[in-house]
């Protein structure tokens, strides 16, 4: 099946900016990453193919070799592409930590684990979706994670061998665990090396596999761990916690797992990044009044002082009370929008009230025509 051009699969044109191309992979990654879709093999599939396109198109130079070559330029590994089968899940994840994890510090020291294909290989990056609310959020949160995870097993010590069997070299790959094939293509020779079929890369055959594992090396474990989350993170951060994923083949070292942040919507307040929205309703008297009211805010209930001759929908702002910044000092602000509340139902003395006060307000009221807000404003 061809492969879409990488404009179209962002939805940006050919003269899009960095910034255009990062904002439209955000957008299509978040809504079609794998933890948000578990089993969906569609969104599985835009997920990779929209960071394909982004990872090219982000690359001045493979930019500049796409735009003139096309899809081409990344059949073939000598131009530093994907390869025939395009980006795996897995490289596809680790370029969305890299790019929108925003966990700072976090990721200064996760670098991807090598050893994809033969030889002693890592083992698999494991994932595991914590859910916290706002409230953990502004203030940071340790949370237990319970998960299963590959370990050596003890009985063979990972080779997959039954106690006191050998192990037979293998004759594909010569005991090396790989294989190198040459091959021709249209930007002329060169060479792969992939992982021996046989002994999948391994350099040697069992005759009589452990009872225990039955010849896999790994065993099943599971385990609990504490994890700091700092305060300030949003849904797609990442927290990589080196050496807790599987154990790799042969005794090979350990992945990682991956700790992915999703903040569950709140039902009183509307986050904007480190903001924080708050809708409160007030009484038409306390917004012609003047009132003192108190507000909720994610870490406790303060005090806010409406002014007399507050209109419905103005906003307050109070500083410091929004979402730590991640990265940065501080926190953001929290902004009350203010909703003057109109009684529907009315018994017979508040009718007799609203009367009284509607035939006196009608004496003040600005005559119609374009300056009418500004009227109201002042008056």
């Amino acid at each position: 099946m061809s492969k879409r051009d990488y404009y179209e699969v962002l939805g940006v044109g050919r003269d899009a900016g960095g910034e255009d191309i990062k904002k439209a992979y955000r957008k299509l990654a978040l809504e079609f990453h794998p933890d948000r879709n578990p089993g969906d093999a569609g969104a599985e599939r835009k997920f990779k193919e929209a960071t394909e396109a982004y990872e090219v198109l982000r690359d001045g130079q493979k930019r500049s070799q796409y735009d003139r070559y096309g899809h081409a330029s990344f059949d073939s590994p000598g131009f530093d592409g994907f390869g025939f089968g395009g980006i795996d899940l897995g490289d596809a994840l680790r370029i969305f930590m890299r790019d929108l994890g925003g966990l700072g510090a976090f990721f200064d020291d996760f670098q991807p684990q090598s050893g994809r294909d033969g030889g002693q290989s890592c083992g698999e990056n494991l994932r595991a979706t914590v859910r916290l609310t706002l409230v953990e959020i502004a203030k940071g949160v340790e949370k237990k994670i319970r998960f299963k995870r590959l370990v050596t097993c003890e009985a063979c010590r990972g080779t997959g061998a039954e106690k006191g069997e050998a192990l037979v070299r293998c004759e594909e790959c010569g005991g090396g665990g790989q294989v190198q094939k040459v091959r021709q293509s249209l930007f002329g020779r060169y060479a792969t090396v992939s992982t021996c079929r046989r002994c999948g890369g391994a350099g040697h055959l069992i005759e009589k596999a452990c009872s225990e594992c039955r010849g896999a090396g790994r065993c099943e474990r599971k385990e609990t761990i504490n994890v700091k989350i700092p305060a300030g993170v949003s849904s797609g951060n990442y927290i990589p916690i080196r050496g807790k994923g599987n154990m790799g083949p042969r005794s090979g070292d350990p992945g990682d797992l991956v700790v992915i942040i999703d903040e569950i919507e709140d039902e009183v307040f509307e986050r904007h990044d480190e903001h924080i929205l708050l809708d409160v309703a007030v009484t038409m008297s306390q917004a012609a009044l003047g009132d003192e009211i108190e507000v909720p805010t994610v870490t406790g209930k303060v005090k806010l002082q409406i002014p007399k001759g507050t209109e419905s929908g103005r906003i307050f702002r109070v500083r410091g009370k929004g979402i730590p910044r991640l990265r940065g000092r501080g926190s953001g602000d929290q902004l009350v929008r203010v909703n003057v509340w109109t009684p529907r139902k009315l018994n017979s003395k508040h009718k007799s009230l609203y009367k009284e006060l509607e035939r006196l307000e009608k004496k003040n009221l600005p005559p119609p025509g374009k300056n009418v807000l500004e009227q109201m404003r002042r008056d």
